[in-house]
């Protein structure tokens, strides 16, 4: 049973259980396991007896459409559909083929559905997406949050650090811990008696497994950005697989090795986590067990400090409090100020009046948009960071932040560096248009930090910070070597 603490009514309307059957509209929990959502959907299915179809679908006209992000969501498509394949469960992917093909899709699924669930993902157009349905459709929509350990919404605070949010953790997450997603089982489910409509089948057609499974041909016939060209294999699969090799080979090293981006000591988990490709729940689940963890290990005390709660080791805890406290303060955030969680507003006053004092300070360099897209910078630290991200969708999580504090540092204003930050960092990385990517631009500004002295130009006392200390502090002779101009 899903806790009520997930489930989000959006419009309000009563369930119809004489429907033809349960909808599931999966738009950010884009996997077949550890779902809430999909749990929710198949609980109601099983009770009222009737058929569950999945519809899911990828449009062309969201921000930052390219080659690389849909790649990455098609992948996960193909073994949605692998997935569901020889069930009763009526899998219906569907790639729009052009702008605004897919309009109405929904609403004519909906009009038999006794119920449609999807997925509650805070942050990027999915939210006015999801409120925009409820008002269009006449049947109950329900949002259910399948997004990490802690329900979103089990609480209306804005926490504004990571330590006032991680001793709210100690003090809730205990009986959060206990509902835990369930193994989804379908084989019990009615199959639809006859296909879809044949009306909504012609005007929507599903995409075939074929053409998921040869993604390139079906790429170059969308109107998106074909200029950014995919790196990293999506789906559950290579989820499963990046998470495996993780707890395997680099779990144990994390406290040493996450920070040095040439010992690829991350998990490499974010692109996943980020499309739902792989829940939170089945990461901290490997996690713990490979830590050999039980709950009865927990701490008592919530004072708010990263180590020695969990009880699970060293690595274990370091990793944990990442995947946790830091990944799902974003969340926090975004669930909580959704109107401006993006937006130099957000930041703490401190930080504001901070970096508004120091706005007109003289900038040494200036860099336009396109010279940072293209890292032509004197710094080769940063040119090397943003490399990484232009070839492979992904940046090294303490890069990130060095990356961030140099826009700052280079651009006419904190807003213009914000607005810097989120067009090149959306437009290329997998991870990006999440809440843990707004709270790193954000970080670079203020966010969930504290004034440091001494007071400087430019950032005031946001904390500073620089590509010759990084060298110093990190091993980085191969990765410059890796991304530097010439490779």
């Amino acid at each position: 049973m899903v806790p009520t603490s997930r489930i989000r009514q959006v419009n309000g309307l009563a369930a119809r259980p004489d429907g033809a059957y349960v909808l599931y509209w999966m738009t950010a929990f884009r996997r077949t396991r550890a779902n809430f959502a999909l749990e929710r959907a198949v609980d109601a299915a099983r009770e009222w007896r009737k058929p569950l179809i999945v519809l899911e679908a990828l449009r062309c006209d969201y921000g930052w459409a390219n080659d690389r992000l849909h790649r990455f969501v098609i992948d996960g498509m193909a073994d949605n559909a692998r997935a569901f394949a020889g069930t009763p469960v009526a899998y219906v992917p569907y790639v729009e083929p052009a702008r605004g093909a897919g309009k109405g899709l929904l609403e004519s699924l909906a009009r038999e559905a006794c119920l449609i669930v999807t997925d509650d993902f805070p942050c990027f157009f999915l939210p006015r997406m999801i409120t925009a349905a409820g008002h269009a459709i006449g049947a109950r929509l329900e949002a259910v949050d399948s997004n990490g350990i802690l329900p979103m919404r089990a609480t209306a605070r804005t926490f504004v650090t990571a330590f006032s949010f991680r001793a709210h953790l100690q003090r809730t997450l205990r009986e959060h811990l206990r509902p835990w997603p369930a193994a989804i089982e379908v084989g019990d489910l009615p199959s639809l008696q006859a296909p879809l409509p044949r009306e909504i089948a012609a005007r929507w057609p599903a995409t075939s497994i074929a053409q998921l499974e040869a993604p390139a041909a079906l790429l170059a016939s969308l109107p998106i950005d074909h200029s950014i060209a995919p790196t990293l294999t999506g789906g559950a699969r290579a989820a499963e697989a990046a998470l495996a090799r993780f707890v395997a080979d680099a779990l144990d090293r994390y406290p040493e090795d996450h920070n040095q981006p040439e010992a690829r000591g991350t998990s490499g988990l974010s692109p996943y986590l980020h499309f739902g490709h792989i829940a939170a729940h089945d990461v901290f689940a490997a996690v713990m067990t490979h830590a050999k963890w039980t709950t009865r290990k927990l701490g008592e005390a919530a004072r708010g400090k990263r180590d020695g709660w969990w009880n699970a080791g060293d690595a274990a805890e370091a990793f944990v409090d990442q995947l946790v406290t830091w990944r799902e303060v974003g969340f926090n955030m975004c669930a909580t100020r959704p109107d401006d969680y993006g937006q130099f507003s957000s930041l703490p006053d401190w930080a504001q009046t901070t970096l508004g004092r120091h706005a007109s300070d003289k900038r040494p360099f200036l860099y336009s948009r396109d010279e940072l897209t293209h890292a032509q910078t004197h710094d080769a630290v940063w040119n090397a960071a943003q490399r990484q991200l232009v070839r492979d969708g992904w940046m090294h999580s303490y890069l990130r932040m060095l990356w961030g504090k140099k826009i700052l540092e280079w651009s006419p204003s904190p807003e213009d560096a914000l607005a810097h930050m989120t067009e090149l960092m959306n437009a290329h990385a997998i991870d990006g248009r999440d809440p843990n990517s707004y709270s790193g631009y954000l970080w670079t500004l203020g966010r969930y930090d504290r004034p440091w002295a001494p007071e400087r130009e430019i950032y005031g006392t946001v904390r500073y910070m620089s590509s010759a200390n990084t060298v110093k502090k990190l091993r980085m002779k191969r990765f410059l070597a890796t991304y530097g101009e010439d490779t």
